[in-house]
């Protein structure tokens, strides 16, 4: 579900940024794309690697320590989340210098929109967690609602809808707003089944 959401949104981002900025729009796109998955894989990382762990405990019954690994869980998504922001934000201008720094006027695009679109990682990891969380504990359909919101429905009504308002900076933005909706719903799931399977 993600792969193919990922491919129908930048299709789309694709488009949207032809209209608005033209080439230098698409080729800032692909540079914040490269950038994005370095960080995003520290979540996508930690989200599989705990699935066994958070599966092993919710078959065992041993509802103490579910409780324990959600907690734990949260505190470190949510701290790795603030600290990579953090991070891409001071680094926003040496990083995009690395691929486009042969063009100013490129240059002070990617990086306006890197430090926009990275505002995104506040949030995502949560969601990331939040979808393989729901996958070890053998609900795939809580799962796959909460990766089709946040990577294909909120993302294509957002980066379709801000730019109206916002031009350019519209859509860097709309992956911050889409992850924004996406954690309403994660949080809802975690409240809402929460006594079901006991990690909380």
């Amino acid at each position: 579900m993600t792969n193919i959401s990922a491919s129908i949104v930048t299709m789309l981002y694709n488009f949207q940024l032809l209209s608005f900025a033209g080439e230098d729009g698409v080729a800032a796109y692909g540079v914040i794309m490269y950038v994005n998955f370095v960080f995003s894989a520290i979540f996508f990382g930690y989200a599989i690697g705990s699935a066994p762990i958070i599966g092993y405990h919710f078959g065992a019954q041993n509802h103490a320590e579910m409780k324990s690994l959600f907690r734990r869980s949260l505190v470190l998504v949510g701290t790795a989340g603030a600290a990579m922001t953090l991070m891409a934000e001071g680094l926003s201008m040496p990083l995009t210098r690395i691929f486009v720094g042969f063009d100013a006027e490129l240059l002070s695009i990617t990086c306006r929109g890197f430090r926009l679109y990275s505002l995104a990682f506040l949030f995502s990891g949560m969601n990331i967690f939040g979808s393989a969380f729901f996958t070890a504990l053998n609900n795939g359909a809580v799962s796959a609602a909460i990766s089709f919101l946040r990577t294909l429905v909120f993302q294509v009504a957002v980066v379709l809808i801000l730019p109206i308002f916002l031009g350019i900076d519209g859509i860097w933005l709309a992956i911050v707003i889409a992850e924004l909706l996406a954690i309403v719903v994660t949080i809802l799931f975690f409240v809402t089944k929460r006594k079901k399977y006991h990690f909380a």
